[in-house]
Formats: structure tokens, C-alpha cells, sequence
């Protein structure tokens, strides 16, 4: 039941396929929220869900107690944020003292970069990646990683509460992004390597579901047998019955992983299996499969499909 007790106000910056779900659980939870994305079908979509439409970034957080982004990567948060140009800072039009909460998965220095510049304007800035994916966003059962001063995510937890269930503060500002991309590049690997395992129980002559049941309820479980299995028709929700549509696109997979080998390559930290799961994500890109779910890659490894 939505409660009526919420008196902040929030702004919504994008609403792809995380974003959209995650504003439309605030809205059931009781709050104001005014959104803005590039899309006019995104818009359209969360419009009719509650979620007020805003022309403009700017438009949308004026009056705003809390701005939440949802951004593809770095460049979009910082341009955002930082403006370049004849693209001015939306820090600048926030009133002091705003709570600004970046959900997107970007480079640790970036998020830095930005929480620096968001203090030097008097507000409060937490980076909060998450983790669950679409299933996750819709049901309202996120895990958000966060970074930033333990009093802005006081400010921020009844908010984050509204969209997930779990909430992990890992440091100072940036150390959620460090945290989100140690998981996600265990992620990349974990699925691939599942997807290689099945690929080769098909060869053999395996029913790919009987193989995936036992999998899930032995040693080889993970989120990837049981939540997103790489192969179609396995799990009838998972993007992989659906030709691969509506998920974790691949090249955001690639992004993820690429800012794990910088994050790895600036401390000079090993990650060979990181590295190896990197170049496989890319070469799926190359193969035309880029925005499909990224569990795609097991088109990579299995000729049948």
C-alpha cells in the first residue's frame, strides 16, 4: 500500500530499463516524483504510472528535495552534472542542500569528481550503484552499494528502502563504484563460464534444463542458473526465453568490465580472468549482439542456438 506520510519531493534523471521500474516504485511508495529522459516513449511509459514528466533536466529538479540519476556511464553523469560548454551545471540549480543520489555505474574517480563539485555547491551527494538487475528494479528488491558520507545515506536509506531491500555502505565517495565493479566483473565471468558449461552438456546431448535444475541446487549454483540462465527456454522470466531481450545489455556488461580493468590497471592489481571476460563481452559486441542481454554470450560458445 502506498504511504501517504511522504512529503520529499524527487527528481528522476532516466529512465531506461532500470530507471523506469525504480521511479515507479517511489511513486507507489508515496512520493512526488518528476522525471526527464532523452526518450519521449520512455517518458510516455512511466506517465502512466504516476510519474510526473518534466522538458528538461533542469525543469525537473527545480524544487526538488532529493535528485536520483540512472545514467549509461561516466560521460553522462559528468555532463550532466559538471555541464561542458552551452550545457550548464544542473549542481548550480539545486537548491543548497539537496540530496543528490547517483544510482548509474561509473568510474570511482568520476564519482568523486562529481561528489567534490556537488559539496562545493552546499549539497549532499551519494554514489549508490546497484545491483539485481531488471527483475530486481521492477520488484523493488535492489541492492544498493554506496559511497559518500555516512550522513547523506542516513538521509537518503527511507528513499533506497522505496526501491530495494538490501543497502551497503562501502566507504567514501567513489568506494560504491569499486564495490559495484568487483561484483558485476564476477558477474561477467560467473555467466560466461555457465554458459560454457551448459554449451557443452548440450553437445553432449544434455536437455539444457535438466542440466541448469541440477546446477542450481549444486556447487555450480549462481545467480546465473537460477535467475538468469543463458540458455533459452530454461527459465520462461529470463531475458534468454525472450531472444535476449529486456535485460543487462551486453555492452553495458563491457563497460562495467572495461572500468574494472582502469580501476585494476591504476593500483596494479591482477584480473586475468576480468581481462578474459572482457574480451569476450566485446567480441559478442562485434557479432552484432550488443544490446541484447548480456547473457547472450553464450551465442559465442554454442553453434546449436
Amino acid at each position: 500500500m502506498a504511504q501517504n506520510n511522504q512529503t520529499q519531493r524527487i527528481a528522476f534523471l532516466g529512465l531506461g530499463n532500470m530507471g523506469g521500474p525504480m521511479a515507479m516504485n517511489l511513486v507507489k511508495a508515496g512520493y512526488l516524483v518528476t522525471a526527464f529522459d532523452l526518450s519521449a516513449s520512455a517518458l510516455e511509459k512511466v506517465r502512466e504510472y504516476g510519474v510526473g514528466t518534466a522538458t528538461s533536466a533542469h525543469q525537473a529538479v527545480e524544487g526538488a528535495d532529493v535528485v536520483i540519476s540512472m545514467l549509461p556511464a561516466s560521460r553522462h553523469v559528468e555532463l550532466l552534472y559538471l555541464g561542458s560548454g552551452d550545457e550548464p551545471s544542473l549542481l548550480a540549480a539545486m537548491r543548497e542542500g539537496t540530496l543528490v543520489i547517483d544510482c548509474s555505474t561509473i568510474a570511482p574517480a568520476s564519482a568523486q569528481k562529481v561528489a567534490r563539485a556537488a559539496e562545493a555547491h552546499g549539497l549532499a551527494m551519494i554514489d549508490a550503484p546497484v545491483s539485481g538487475g531488471t527483475a530486481g528494479a521492477t520488484a523493488g528488491t535492489l541492492t544498493f552499494i554506496v559511497g559518500g558520507n555516512p550522513a547523506a545515506l542516513e538521509r537518503a536509506r527511507d528513499v533506497l528502502n522505496a526501491m530495494g531491500k538490501n543497502i551497503f555502505h562501502m566507504g567514501a565517495a567513489g568506494a560504491g563504484q569499486v564495490a559495484k565493479l568487483c561484483n558485476n566483473m564476477a558477474l561477467g565471468v560467473i555467466m560466461a563460464v555457465t554458459g560454457e558449461a551448459i554449451a557443452l552438456g548440450v553437445a553432449h546431448g544434455l536437455d539444457p534444463k535438466a542440466l541448469s535444475l541440477m546446477m542450481a541446487v549444486s556447487t555450480g549454483r549462481s545467480w546465473a542458473t537460477e535467475v538468469c540462465n543463458p540458455w533459452p527456454g530454461v527459465l520462461e522470466n529470463a531475458p534468454a526465453s525472450r531472444g535476449y531481450s529486456g535485460g543487462f545489455g551486453n555492452d553495458l556488461m563491457l563497460k562495467d568490465l572495461g572500468l574494472a580493468a582502469e580501476a585494476a590497471m591504476a593500483i596494479g592489481s591482477p584480473i586475468p580472468l576480468g581481462e578474459l571476460a572482457r574480451n569476450l563481452y566485446a567480441m559478442n559486441r562485434h557479432a552484432g549482439r550488443g544490446e541484447l542481454d548480456f547473457s547472450s554470450v553464450v551465442k559465442l560458445l554454442a553453434n546449436s542456438q
